[in-house]
């Protein structure tokens, strides 16, 4: 599965569409192609009769036949800095089950024939953008024309994957170990829902790893959660409240009373673009009834009504009624540092104004404070070293279409290449001016 237990994930999470992907259902059809090409030339014994000055002429004799040319290719990722990989078990899988070719309507399966090295799943590569300098992520020899048609679909997993965890990572160490929620399954298919949660999960691990963290994760749905046996979590949407008329407190008291008490209760209190007022209609509705609760000594039930925290997710377009405008009207848009403050301190002393009896002056103090604020809607690495370096008050970040950002520093395209090929049993050095073949102490013999 990843660095974290040192086990591998197999098709009996995958559940890949195998039939197809061995008929290169998958795959760019130039791969397709050339895959037929050498079929057929291996089939009529084609001989190489060329004169490439790359092969030296003591191995040009026996003939070489191009049908059946062993080769030495490897993955990589030309991403600047860190990349925390993902998408090796599943690229593992592919070569196991798609290696091969087909006689009539039967699949010949060669897979037992290839050398294959891999990295773990979280494992780390650096690098500055240059080929010549990356560290691969996996090494594959073995006949080229049996697994040829694979590198479409070996690619796009490792490249989604490594992409998704790397954006996680990198937005950890902007959040400075807060929590962050991953909130992007909205803005993709549902296909992907399963990578992406895996990957997400795997960024979280390695952020706890190398910063001595202890977070947990946290996805928003159940098939999020699907290769490492997640579950989705989540509270009340908009449509929700309009189904409460803009009632938020009135919601979130339905919502407390009917689901479980595992599920923390965070209201969203930004429907009515008012999120101090709508907050605090909240709280003191919440605390009455975990206050009555427990004034009848009916402390499980209390804990249906505990406010776990609130979520600011104003839009970009609007200015929170309590935001009063100063200097450039910009930043007072959206989820901005002085509506944090603001919410921050009315949740702190709403208590204040609460008539309650001398011996609950110091359970609602610290209903109110326990508190948290939960952030969205636009946020991202830059925005959230923004709001940690003015020390804003946010307990937890929810980020969404960021973690799928793929431009400059962000893009993680993995590039396959051919870099040796093996005649007369010797492997001779034939990678593309450009490329060599390259090593990574951390690749491990897989079969």
């Amino acid at each position: 599965m990843s660095i974290f237990n040192g086990q591998r994930l197999d098709n009996t999470t995958f559940k890949l569409d195998i039939e197809r992907m061995r008929k290169g259902w998958y795959s760019d059809k130039y791969f397709t192609n050339i895959a037929h090409m050498l079929t057929v030339m291996a089939e009529s014994g084609y001989r190489y009769v060329g004169n490439s000055d790359r092969l030296p002429d003591v191995m040009k004799n026996p003939p070489i036949l191009p049908g059946d040319l062993e080769v030495e290719m490897q993955f990589f990722t030309r991403r600047p800095g860190k990349t925390v990989t993902v998408g090796l078990d599943k690229a593992l899988t592919m070569l196991r089950h798609c290696t091969g070719h087909w006689k009539g309507d039967e699949f010949i399966d060669t897979s037992s024939k290839l050398q294959v090295w891999a990295v773990h799943d979280g494992s780390i590569v650096e690098g500055n953008g240059d080929p010549l300098t990356v560290q691969p992520v996996m090494r594959v020899r073995g006949r080229y024309r049996d697994f040829a048609i694979l590198e479409t679909p070996m690619l796009g997993i490792l490249t989604r994957a490594s992409r998704v965890a790397t954006n996680v990572y990198n937005t950890l160490i902007a959040a400075k170990g807060k929590p962050v929620l991953f909130f992007p399954a909205r803005f993709d298919a549902h296909e992907v829902q399963a990578a992406d949660g895996y990957a997400y999960q795997i960024a979280v691990q390695r952020f706890n790893l190398d910063y001595a963290g202890k977070l947990p994760p946290f996805v928003s749905t159940d098939a999020q959660g699907d290769w490492w046996g997640g579950e989705g979590g989540g509270t009340v949407a908009h449509a929700a409240i309009a189904c409460f008329f803009g009632d938020t407190a009135e919601a979130m008291l339905a919502f407390s009373a009917v689901l479980p008490v595992s599920i923390p209760r965070i209201a969203l209190v930004d429907f009515n673009n008012d999120s101090v007022q709508d907050s605090l209609l909240t709280l003191k509705a919440l605390f009455s009834k975990y206050k009555d609760c427990l004034e009848k000594g009916e402390t499980e039930e209390a804990e249906r009504y505990k406010l776990y925290g609130v979520r600011l997710d104003t839009s970009g377009s609007l200015r929170d009624v309590s935001v009063q405008p100063v200097g450039d009207p910009a930043l007072d848009l959206g989820v901005n540092p002085r509506l944090v403050f603001i919410v921050r301190q009315a949740l702190d002393h709403a208590w204040e104004s609460w008539d309650v009896s001398t011996k609950w002056k110091q359970v609602a103090q610290d209903y109110c404070r326990g508190v948290k604020i939960v952030v969205s809607g636009g946020f991202g690495p830059e925005k959230i070293q923004r709001f940690e370096k003015l020390q804003v008050p946010v307990d937890i970040y929810a980020v969404g279409s960021a973690l799928y950002d793929n431009h400059g520093s962000s893009i993680t395209d993995y590039t396959a290449d051919v870099v040796r090929v093996k005649v007369q049993d010797t492997w001779l050095d034939l990678a593309k001016v450009g490329r060599k073949s390259l090593e990574n102490p951390e690749l491990e013999r897989v079969w």
